[in-house]
């Protein structure tokens, strides 16, 4: 009989053991639980007369937008404003954590990075964040959840070694390093209908930033399309990828235009030839073909923002596999990276920085993970490759990284870390790498490593 015992208990243990070993691993800290969800968007372009006299008016409106949601458990929050940066995450995260029960550290936040956008009051962009995040979270409801990609062929890496000037330079280099991957969650009712998504794509919002008008740019023009496709109760938040070094691919006009102004300066005897000046200042709007130009600007971001909202809803209708039981999981962390100062600023590129050491700099880094769909966030303009590297290396294939974000614990806006070069990319004398305040060799695997901690602290 004790045989027959000791052998029952050998048997049942090696059962045991078979099946935690034969059953597929999704180890989650947090509890399993059902899917509710709301979005909500609001309107933050200001009126005609709060503009500042160098403005030309409003092209199209920008938005702050939210999705809420909730496994029963815990509580998150993906979070876009129509901004060159987002900043007071503090600020935002206490609040939604003591009026929405949103733990701090789940609400991913980031700006699309238009470079179009207007100076909103510190009070008026408060009080639209917690609007947002409030209607998202009274709209919540039983919801479903899916994953798609598609690609999107309008960015280009734009550090080039320009053969004519025999130096590096901006413009498109369609050999470079150009991620095109589409990245979007969807949510949906649980008959079956979208009413938000959150949408990831590495491209810089610079199309309309000659014509000084308060406009979304690319990302706005996208979010529009895709809310006018599904209806206008649709929320579309915009996040922007590893765009540090990545241009629209169709980017003629900007380039025309700053050929008109050196020429218009230099007959005034003011060389730019090696800089340039913010927005329009200086152009001449009486000229035909300035005007011609900055009307075809506008029409450039009607057009990526219609191809790459097309690549958003290929990947929403392809997606055939649902989750209605999540997981929410979060971390953030800063990184200490050692800094450098260029001492030998003479312009925007195609010159030899000369390096001297300058004090640590810290990047902001954090996670909001649903099921097995890791957001990280950067709270800078990290290179393309960095995020492939970190696509390559997570053990999980539906990872993002969104940058341009404001992460817990670090105050600066959403692009305070700067541009963030990968490691081969140092070599080049562009404006990204002698504008930028880190040693070679540290900033790229400090990133990865970091936020590939994260990842494995929430699943582990």
């Amino acid at each position: 009989m004790k045989k027959r015992v000791l052998f029952a208990i050998a048997l049942l243990a090696a059962s045991m053991l078979y099946f935690s070993t034969a059953v597929p691993v999704f180890a989650q800290n947090g509890p399993r639980g059902s899917l509710r969800a709301g979005a909500a968007k609001v309107d933050i372009t200001p009126a005609e007369d709060e503009l500042p006299e160098t403005s030309q008016g409003i092209l199209d409106h920008i938005f702050v937008r939210a999705i809420v949601f909730s496994n029963g458990s815990k509580k998150g929050a993906f979070l876009t404003v129509d901004s060159a940066g987002a900043g007071g995450y503090d600020e935002i995260a206490r609040w939604a954590e003591s009026n929405l029960d949103i733990p701090y550290g789940n609400i991913l936040f980031s700006a699309t990075h238009t470079h179009s956008s207007a100076r909103i009051p510190r009070e008026k962009m408060t009080a639209a964040l917690q609007e947002a995040l409030t209607k998202a979270h009274d709209n919540m409801q039983p919801a479903k959840l899916g994953y798609g990609e598609s690609v999107s062929y309008i960015n280009v890496s734009r550090d080039i070694f320009d053969q004519d000037r025999r130096t590096w330079w901006e413009g498109p280099n369609y050999d470079g390093m150009s991620d095109k991957t589409v990245a979007v969650i969807v949510f949906e009712t649980l008959d079956g209908k979208p009413f938000a998504c959150y949408a990831n794509y590495a491209v810089h919002a610079v199309v309309t930033g000659n014509t000084d008008m308060v406009s979304g740019d690319i990302p706005g023009a996208t979010s529009s399309y895709v809310e006018s496709g599904y209806g206008d109760d649709f929320v579309a938040c915009w996040a922007s990828g590893a765009a540090g070094d990545q241009n629209p691919v169709y980017f003629q006009q900007t380039f025309d235009l700053r050929d008109i102004r050196i020429k218009d300066y230099a007959e005034r005897g003011e060389d730019i030839s090696n800089r340039m000046p913010p927005g329009g200042q200086g152009l001449d709007r009486t000229k035909p073909e300035v005007q011609r130009l900055l009307n075809e600007q506008k029409m450039m971001i009607q057009s990526m923002g219609q191809m790459l909202g097309e690549a958003i809803r290929y990947a929403i209708e392809g997606i055939r596999r649902f989750e209605t039981e999540i997981t929410i999981n979060s971390g953030f962390k800063t990184v200490s990276v050692p800094g450098r100062r260029n001492t030998n600023m003479q312009g925007r590129a195609g010159y030899q920085g000369v390096w001297e050491d300058a004090e640590d700099v810290q990047i902001g880094l954090a996670l909001l993970m649903i099921d097995d769909i890791p957001v990280t966030a950067v709270n800078g303009e990290v290179y393309n490759k960095i995020a492939v590297r970190l696509k390559r290396e997570s053990p999980y294939s539906r990872t993002m990284m969104t940058t341009v974000a404001s992460v817990p614990g670090v105050s600066a806006r959403g692009f305070g870390a700067g541009y963030i070069p990968d490691d081969e990319s140092f070599g080049n004398e562009t404006f990204e790498v002698l504008s930028g305040r880190y040693k070679p060799g540290y900033a790229e695997s400090a990133i990865v490593n970091g936020l590939l901690d994260l990842i494995h602290e929430a699943t582990h």
